[in-house]
């Protein structure tokens, strides 16, 4: 078992017993325009929507959790089945430990039950000085995924103990990757949020899409620290709050994935009125499972899908694209954040 290996049990223990949400998202700052004429049948509401070419029932992703070790197998097999058959995209967990040891490729392997879910890779960003961007795309191929995702981390590797923290070149090594592949690439940040700047940056880097991985959902600063003993205590609730880090990133004028925080339909439903296209949730996805098993977590998923619904139809909305034109009222803290950034709230 390699370092990798180790890592990545760690981190499931960690995120089984540790508390280690941190932050607030600020979805309580995002208020919806209640519609007392919605002039649509509930049962009518379309929740379904398309995202890098593949339909999806509902706008959410199962995001990146995991994979490189045994249990990791187990963990994304079983939630790829429920992905395939909810109807939502799908991530698996950095691809590093497969490309390093290709034998743990199986634990990354989905495809056999989840033959149509928008499927996406895995690599860390600094990986992609090292790693050619040949060998990435055969990581990416051998999963058969539909496009990678390329995790930016900064926070998380300073408090690692097997952290790179040497972010020069990544742009560069970023739009190296992007020139050569020819699947759609998606930045994602791991839970300190996008700014503006950093969205006009990876824009042109070529990738497809930005996954805002905002501050106020899981904390890999934290997990990493309790795994380190460094201590993370100043930076627990350092970032861009998810909320915020939409209307930053929205700027950029690329789809949005909201991940960060969001742990009902209601926050879907706001994630998307403030521009969001796709939603992501992962740390209640591996507690369900851990409690409940697979049924719990469809019964999670319909209850996302319930108060997602519920949303549209109270704000008059008959389908998602609809959702994306509604305007919202933001609170204070939001508010505040918009106008000293200058940003279209």
């Amino acid at each position: 078992m390699n370092l990798t290996e180790i890592r990545k049990i760690e981190h499931l223990d960690i995120c089984l017993r540790e508390a280690v949400e941190t932050g607030d998202p600020l979805f309580e700052d995002v208020r919806l325009v209640h519609q007392s004429l919605p002039e649509t049948d509930l049962e009518k509401v379309d929740t379904s929507c398309e995202f890098l070419g593949k339909k999806l029932d509902l706008p959410l992703m199962i995001a990146a959790i995991t994979g490189g070790c045994e249990e990791a197998g187990r963990i994304n097999e079983a939630l790829a089945q429920v992905a395939e058959k909810k109807g939502l995209a799908f991530g698996v967990g950095s691809q590093r430990a497969m490309i390093e040891k290709p034998e743990l490729t199986q634990t990354f392997s989905v495809r056999s039950v989840a033959p149509s879910v928008l499927l996406l890779g895995n690599i860390g960003i600094t990986a992609l000085k090292e790693v050619s961007p040949e060998r990435v795309a055969q990581a990416v191929e051998a999963i058969e995924a539909d496009g990678l995702c390329v995790h930016i981390n900064p926070a998380q590797e300073i408090f690692q103990n097997e952290g790179d923290d040497d972010f020069s070149g990544c742009v560069d090594a970023l739009a190296r990757l992007c020139a050569a592949v020819r699947f759609p690439v998606v930045a994602k940040e791991v839970g300190n949020g996008i700014s503006r700047e950093a969205a006009e940056l990876l824009k042109g880097t070529g990738v497809r899409a930005i996954d805002v991985g905002g501050l106020g959902g899981t904390s890999w600063t934290l997990i990493d620290s309790l795994r380190s003993g460094k201590d993370s205590s100043r930076y627990r609730e350092w970032g861009i709050p998810t909320a915020a880090a939409i209307l930053e990133a929205k700027g950029a004028s690329l789809p949005v994935i909201a991940t960060g925080g969001l742990r009902n339909g209601l926050d879907m439903a706001k994630a998307i009125a403030l521009g969001a296209d796709l939603c992501g949730i992962a740390l209640p996805f591996l507690r369900v499972l851990a409690k409940d098993g697979i049924p719990g977590v469809e019964k999670y998923v319909d209850g996302l899908e319930r108060d997602f619904r519920h949303a549209m139809f109270l704000t008059g909305c008959k389908n998602v694209e609809k959702l994306k034109n509604k305007s919202v009222i933001l609170g204070a803290g939001l508010k505040e954040w918009v106008d000293q950034r200058n940003l279209d709230g």
